[in-house]
């Protein structure tokens, strides 16, 4: 009984345990089923003890560091190979397609509004060595910088980005299609 009652005493006396009717968890967090009941348990802390006193120096932040410059990376190295830049995923196809559609649907667009012809109409009038010659530059402009290892990202900055230019691309092939689609549907000019 002498033991039961030193260790409630040593608990009770403890300011760093809580006992209260309602809670099952001391202060620290440790559930009532997890202790221990007749140990008598003392928690110190090492500020308690008496530390010798020191001058208190004071701490200096450490220099700056310069900040690093930025290291120019080179550009990855592009294929310049035939088979890769005209390959089905290569840079070329989709940028010289899409170049040319964008050409020839403001083209189409034009002339249309101009001459009131319509699409295949302008073809079968002309139209054909003016589409031939204008796809042999175009994809000249387009192929000589890829052969020589220039990528299109490179060069792309801002509101012209490569991007962008192949979503123009795009919606250039789709607009001209749907065009064409359009002006045979209806057996006449769109305008």
């Amino acid at each position: 009984m002498a033991a039961s009652s030193y260790a409630m005493q040593s608990i009770l006396a403890n300011p760093m345990i809580r006992i209260s009717s309602g809670s099952r968890e001391n202060h620290f967090g440790v559930p009532a089923y997890h202790r221990r009941r007749n140990v008598g348990l003392r928690v110190r802390s090492m500020a308690e003890e008496e530390q010798p006193s020191q001058p208190a120096t004071p701490v200096t932040p450490p220099p700056a560091e310069p900040k690093p410059q930025p290291v120019s990376t080179p550009s990855p190295k592009v294929s310049t190979k035939f088979s890769d830049v005209l390959a089905f995923s290569g840079p070329a196809p989709e940028r010289i397609n899409g170049r040319l559609a964008m050409i020839g649907f403001v083209g189409a667009m034009a002339v249309e509004v101009a001459k009131g012809q319509g699409v295949f109409e302008q073809i079968s009038n002309g139209g054909i060595p003016w589409f031939l010659g204008t796809s042999v530059v175009l994809t000249l402009a387009s192929l000589i910088p890829l052969f020589q290892g220039i990528s299109v990202e490179s060069k792309s900055k801002g509101f012209m980005s490569s991007d962008a230019e192949l979503w123009n691309g795009r919606f250039a092939m789709l607009g001209l299609v749907a065009l064409a689609f359009t002006e045979y549907v209806k057996g006449g000019t769109l305008v």
